[in-house]
């Protein structure tokens, strides 16, 4: 079954490594794994630079650091430096790798941040589907930084200051979707490969011993008023139950049930559905990124 990511119209996403102008640093390992590398780009200017960290979608089942990104020259020539990550995929490496990774990515660039002239106050996410989801789940989960392991990167903080993703997954409980959207969206490989089983009947049939990593790896359970702040865009296609596993995963009624939950706490979650709702302060995601990014 294809892995759909959306291409929302109005925005710089869809990207490919050829489109972006040349790498300062290209294929950096940031761990042991052929998968654990990354690429970078130097903003313009001199002295510490924010920087923006691009995940690939994909399901965590494939996908690729070149592919479906956002373009990088507005972000670059505003100052900002880029980085896009590649992660360890699923089924072979299933939850927590392709979430951890990303999150020893961001410790990983931490410690690059005097050599690479990084602002690592200023650190934001953004990413498609899955790289949303995992974007999402950084954003507003607590901090995974160990500061007594022998690892220096390890050391470092995972905490960001903001995330501006795109039709991202804020629950991969199959129990929830099936609820939110019906049956269709269970169909979707992402559902069960996540976890390391090979078919759907799998992991219904062996959920409770997947709850926890469904649990833990949706974003909606880490919401609270302190977490940085959010832009999530979704696609217009609200009708409900879902026409197929590439509408549920991405159903834009992942973004209503985190901006509601958002709302509730009071964490700042701007939710972009076209013709449904918008934010009062920004239209788009760089318009999001740039003001959180550049903030002083």
């Amino acid at each position: 079954m294809a892995v759909v990511v959306a291409t929302l119209p109005g925005n710089s996403w869809g990207a490919d490594a050829a489109d972006q102008p040349p790498k300062t640093f290209a294929n950096i390992a940031y761990g042991r794994h052929e998968r654990q590398v990354l690429d970078f780009w130097q903003g313009a200017g001199s002295g510490p630079r924010p920087l923006l960290v691009f995940i690939h979608g994909g399901g965590w089942i494939t996908g690729d650091k070149g592919q479906k990104m956002p373009l990088f020259r507005p972000f670059l020539d505003r100052g900002i430096s880029c980085a896009a990550i590649n992660y360890r995929l699923a089924p072979d490496h299933p939850l927590p790798a392709p979430v951890h990774d990303a999150a020893r990515a961001i410790q990983f660039l931490r410690t690059k941040s005097r050599e690479w002239e990084i602002d690592d106050t200023r650190i934001g996410l953004t990413g498609p589907s899955a790289g949303a989801c995992t974007a999402m789940w950084l954003l507003l989960h607590d901090d995974l930084a160990d500061p007594t392991a022998d690892d220096p990167v390890q050391r470092q903080s995972t905490r960001v200051c903001a995330a501006a993703v795109q039709v991202g997954q804020t629950s991969i409980d199959p129990r929830m979707l099936e609820g939110w959207m019906g049956p269709k969206v269970l169909l979707h490989p992402m559902i069960f490969q996540a976890v390391g089983e090979k078919t759907l009947e799998g992991a219904l049939q062996n959920y409770e011993s997947h709850r926890g990593d469904y649990a833990e790896f949706s974003p909606l359970n880490h919401v609270d008023a302190e977490d940085p702040p959010l832009f999530l865009e979704c696609s217009a296609e609200m009708d409900l139950p879902a026409r197929d596993a590439g509408h549920g995963i991405h159903h834009p009624i992942h973004g209503v049930k985190l901006k509601e939950r958002s709302d509730c706490v009071g964490h700042e979650c701007h939710l972009l559905v076209p013709g449904h709702a918008s934010s009062p302060q920004f239209a788009t995601q760089n318009a999001f990124l740039m003001d959180k990014l550049l903030a002083r």
